[in-house]
């Protein structure tokens, strides 16, 4: 199955819900606050947000999760608290007031603890017992046919956020030197100090051209690019013609998610902006936002100020649909010329 294809599952309980959730967002969510909306029955979006830290007003984030999902054109949403009911009760039911404020009709707000969910909304004991229901996400149905379709569950986020960290060891020391070179080669073509300009000649870009290419031939037949390869682009990308372009080619196939991924890792810490800011891209076409979250979150904690990342940053916490990235990046230049970073929420 193509990557941009989500697959339908079929939920008509709360446990399945449950049981969809680490699927929907490609790892099992903890201390976290997670909305599921539905349009015609269907489930379309999931937006997650962290608990808030004990002691500190809920409803400042619950309004932004709520405009979130708001802003997908849904009809209804479910609410689900992971963690302790100490911290999850009063988030919940402020996302609850929030979303009922922005006209949504809120179908269930549940709590999920140490295996059992609970119901904020059913009083009934026949169905939503006091102590709990419990529930196994292995032994769903649910979870069955995500697994078929290819989805994964990573463990938490910090299993995501690992698989797109830098490799180190004896890639690191390879991948020092290949870029070393690469500065090198990219220096004799210039004429002039690699890195100083972030527009170039005809000659830098040709080459810029040349090796995008390349890359997305080999890897879109299954097959790793070397180090010397991956240094090259990676010191190309920083020139911005180079990286548009590489942004005019990437949508959200597998292979394109897998390239960037592979670059993003392996590439030196100074030149990962560029690689990670087109997985984000790539991610976000795909559905896949968790994974675009975690590339946008290293190359701004590296990189603050770098423009095709703060733009994609905004845009995620914004939650804009990907077809309005439709065009992109012909229609985004001006933007990324002149726009500031939002602050973070």
């Amino acid at each position: 199955m193509n990557s941009t294809e989500r697959p339908r599952l079929a939920v008509r309980s709360p446990a399945d819900l449950v049981a969809a959730v680490p699927y929907l967002l490609g790892f099992h969510p903890a201390d976290s606050v997670v909305v599921v909306a539905v349009r015609s029955r269907r489930v379309v979006f999931a937006a997650r947000g962290d608990l808030p830290e004990p002691g500190t007003d809920p409803r400042p984030a619950a309004r932004h999760l709520a405009e979130v999902v708001a802003r997908q054109g849904t009809d209804a949403a479910t609410v689900i608290g992971y963690g302790p009911a100490a911290r999850v009760t009063a988030a919940v039911d402020a996302v609850g007031e929030a979303l009922d404020q922005t006209g949504l009709l809120v179908l269930d707000a549940l709590r999920v603890t140490d295996g059992r969910w609970w119901s904020y909304l059913c009083a009934d004991p026949a169905c939503c017992p006091p102590e709990g229901t419990p529930y196994d996400p292995a032994a769903s149905e649910v979870s069955a046919a995500a697994v078929f379709a290819g989805q994964v569950a990573l463990p938490d986020r910090a299993a995501l956020a690992a698989q797109v960290s830098p490799l180190g060891g004896p890639v690191r020391v390879a991948m020092r030197r290949a870029t070393a070179r690469a500065h090198r080669r990219l220096a004799g073509l210039a004429g002039e100090a690699a890195g100083t300009e972030l527009t170039t000649g005809p000659s830098v870009r040709s080459a810029g051209v040349a090796a995008v290419r390349t890359a997305f031939r080999r890897h879109r037949r299954g097959e790793r690019l070397g180090d010397d390869e991956v240094a090259w682009l990676t010191v190309l990308l920083t020139h911005l013609p180079v990286r548009d372009h590489a942004w005019s080619r990437t949508d959200g196939r597998d292979a394109d998610i897998s390239l960037w991924t592979d670059v993003l890792r392996r590439a030196e810490p100074e030149l990962i902006a560029a690689p990670g800011s087109l997985l984000a891209f790539a991610a976000w076409r795909a559905g896949h936002g968790a994974v675009a979250a975690v590339a946008l979150e290293r190359v701004l904690a590296a990189h603050p100020g770098y423009s095709l990342a703060v733009l994609l940053d905004d845009a995620l916490r914004r939650g804009l649909s990907p077809a309005e990235l439709d065009g992109w990046p012909a229609t985004a230049g001006p933007v990324l010329r002149h726009r500031k970073r939002r602050p973070r929420r």
